[in-house]
């Protein structure tokens, strides 16, 4: 009895260690709802027993530049193409972890080896055309996201990005067409209805309020349409909801020199309360030292009270 006791606890032992080794060739699974920071320690336990596996490779890239870490993301994606030179979502990834680094041209190389692989495919013309979009080579740009329109008529990404180019390039009437198009199509996408209430904006057009109002329900803290809500009130000497819309942006970021200023500026030539107007324009150039504008009013400021500079 004691005999066979021991042999299954033997065997037990045995089947214990068996299966621990073989459990540790395993590859840890990886699954999306996990945080990068865990992604990460997983594939680092993947990579150590598979460390030629380009799959793996390229999706520590992925984690690595979703954490912002595009250097060491960069020495894993240009493993994963080497290994698997053919792959074009590895190239397109490589496309954009050079460009964060600066390196446009090894962006533009990564997209160039892509196409040769899959000249029409949507995706590569869309990376290409979203590489030159940033890089501000617009007409190049505007070439690659016409064939991704031409494949996909309602992209949003293409007809976003071709209405902000026109809008770029002074063509005020393609600009409006297609950004109208991708409100209507995509209602909950604050971008399109920002750059549309700007362009509306910069023409006087009392449009701007509908559009750049809608992108503030859509992202209740986004300064930007804020800022230029309040300016389009401004000009229209509407001052007390410009004002409103200057103190929300204080709300949200204090240092913002252009909110402070502006209402220096409001209390300099619409109140006439210069001393005020200078505290103002104080906290302007305290966020910004620099800020050239702050400097003029001051002086003015300061001038109308006989202060001597």
């Amino acid at each position: 009895m004691l005999k066979m006791k021991h042999s299954l606890i033997y065997a037990f032992l045995v089947a214990s260690a068996l299966s621990i080794l073989f459990g540790s060739c395993k590859t840890h699974e990886i699954e999306e709802d996990m945080t990068d920071s865990v992604k990460l320690e997983l594939l680092d336990i993947n990579l150590e027993k598979h460390p030629n596996d380009p799959k793996l490779l390229a999706a520590r890239a992925q984690v690595l530049f979703n954490l912002h870490r595009t250097k060491e993301a960069n020495y894993d994606i240009n493993r994963a193409v080497e290994l698997d030179p053919d792959n074009t979502g590895y190239l397109l990834l490589q496309a954009d972890i050079t460009f964060a680094n600066g390196d446009v041209q090894g962006s533009y190389k990564a997209l160039e080896n892509a196409e040769k692989i899959d000249p029409k495919a949507k995706d590569i013309q869309l990376k290409m055309g979203e590489i030159m979009f940033y890089n501000r080579d617009y007409d190049r740009s505007l070439k690659c996201l016409s064939n991704v329109t031409a494949q996909d008529p309602n992209n949003r990404t293409a007809l976003f990005m071709k209405g902000f180019i026109y809008k770029e390039k002074g063509d005020t009437a393609n600009a409006v067409q297609l950004l109208h198009r991708v409100c209507d199509k995509f209602p909950d996408y604050a971008p399109a209805f920002e750059e549309l209430g700007i362009l509306y904006a910069s023409v006087g057009n009392p449009l701007a309020l509908e559009y750049l109002s809608t992108t503030l329900q859509l992202e209740p803290s986004n300064t930007h349409a804020m800022y230029a809500l309040a300016m389009f009130h401004q000009d229209h000497e509407q001052m007390e909801q410009a004002e409103e819309i200057y103190r929300r942006i204080l709300d949200i970021n204090e240092n913002s020199a252009d909110a402070w200023h502006n209402l220096g500026w409001i209390e300099l030539t619409y109140y006439r309360d210069y001393q005020r107007a200078i505290e103002y324009f104080d906290k302007a150039l305290a966020a910004d030292p620099s800020h050239q504008g702050a400097i003029t009013n001051r002086q003015l400021a300061q001038q109308a009270l006989g202060i001597n500079q």
